[in-house]
């Protein structure tokens, strides 16, 4: 498949390309997409970084990477190497203590910091020792307006400063006079579109995977089959390994062995990065979690009820939203996904066991009484049982989210 980044130049005071800004594209038109910052930062890393790496785009020069404040809070940075990358704090991000130890952290981790669209307000101050670049948007805050706030950060001998959106040689040149040391803008260089290819992977097995690594003593022979399953997402993973993330102390010869060198809640992190990625704005990652509990309420039933397929409904119930999440028909998704027969057609509709006791979940939660005491005539469970399995299942499902 086909997956895009635009490009746009940052040069310095000789007019020498130093970096480049990345920007996420999902298409050849070559403008922000509809996606919140959490996903857009998440799909660049999964399509750029882990494919061939951002220096293949950047030609070996520094990207700035943007960063909001879904994409701060969720660690999405760790997936970035530090000596490649300047993350790129967006003006969306509040100075709070919050963020504060969040960029206090990736300091400390030596990743180099920059502001984006900077408009100095004293809540900004303690944040200045740990940044290494700001951004002045001077379509924003016109250079004629901005001499004070300039000069006063020209006194920290760790900042650098970057004047984008020049469109002029005026703006260029005014900029440069005032004492900026990068510049940015139409007037050098629009953002240029990048095409790749990178390989698809089945998002069904991603939630199995997310399933197994949320509990709170996964099995890693269980993950690393399912990673078996899919070349494409043993790609994704061996490229983190070799990404310039983690420093390897030796080689790697076995999906198993790079798991357990990534670590429990190294892999909770990059599983969920691949969820963040590829939910859309419009499924949040409370979509996922109500797979979880039905997966455990669906086990639950089937062990009053037909225990010779309580994993089966487990699967079920894990996949029953499957469609949902991912705007397509659920036949032609489970087609592709290594399942039996009879976990298929009960999520395409056929009436069996697992079918019956997925439609008493769903009865259940909708509240819809009358099909709820028709669904449990037909698995012959007495409705009673169903208010304590149900909190038995949400209690399970949310110690997945307490261990992420």
């Amino acid at each position: 498949m086909s997956v895009f980044v635009a490009r746009q130049a940052i040069l310095n005071r000789n007019q020498n390309v130093v970096a480049y800004e990345l920007l996420f594209r999902d298409s050849p038109e070559n403008c922000f997409p509809g996606v919140s910052d959490g996903q857009a930062t998440a799909r660049l890393i999964m399509e750029n970084q882990l494919n061939l790496g951002t220096r293949h785009i950047t030609s070996g020069k520094k990207a700035l990477i943007n960063i909001g404040p879904e994409s701060l809070k969720l660690d999405l940075c760790e997936f970035l190497p530090c000596k490649d990358v300047v993350i790129e704090l967006l003006e969306t991000i509040e100075p709070t203590d919050d963020t504060y130890e969040l960029c206090r952290k990736l300091f400390h981790s030596n990743y180099k910091l920059a502001l984006d669209d900077f408009v100095y307000s004293p809540q900004w101050e303690r944040f200045l020792k740990l940044v290494n670049l700001i951004k002045f948007d001077i379509r924003l805050t016109p250079l004629d307006e901005i001499p004070l706030v300039v000069n006063k950060l020209k006194k920290h001998k760790n900042i650098k400063l970057l004047a984008e959106k020049i469109e002029t040689d005026e703006e260029y040149k005014l900029a440069r006079q005032m004492g900026f040391d990068y510049f940015q803008g139409y007037y050098f260089a629009r953002p240029a579109m990048i095409e790749q290819k990178d390989i698809h992977y089945n998002y069904g097995l991603v939630i199995a995977i997310y399933s197994e690594v949320m509990k709170p003593d996964p099995d890693v022979k269980v993950i690393t089959g399912l990673f078996e399953l899919d070349a494409a997402l043993a790609y994704k993973l061996l490229r983190l390994l070799n990404s310039g993330v983690f420093p390897l102390q030796s080689q790697i010869s076995s999906l198993k062995q790079a798991l357990v060198y990534l670590g429990q809640a190294r892999l909770k992190k990059f599983v969920s990065l691949i969820v963040t990625a590829h939910t859309a704005r419009t499924k949040p990652i409370e979509l996922m979690q109500m797979c979880v509990i039905r997966a455990r309420f669906c086990e639950l039933i089937a062990s009053k009820v037909a225990k010779q397929v309580q994993g089966e409904a487990f699967l079920t119930g894990l996949f029953s939203l499957l469609d949902a999440i991912l705007d397509k028909p659920m036949d032609l998704l489970v087609d592709k996904l290594p399942f039996p027969d009879e976990i298929k057609v009960a999520l395409t509709g056929e009436k069996n066991d697992l079918y019956y006791i997925l439609e008493t979940v769903k009865a259940y939660e909708t509240g819809s009484w009358w099909a709820l005491e028709k669904a449990v005539s037909l698995i012959n469970l007495d409705s009673a049982f169903l208010p304590k399995l149900y909190k038995q299942a949400v209690k399970w499902a949310d110690s997945y989210k307490d261990n992420i």
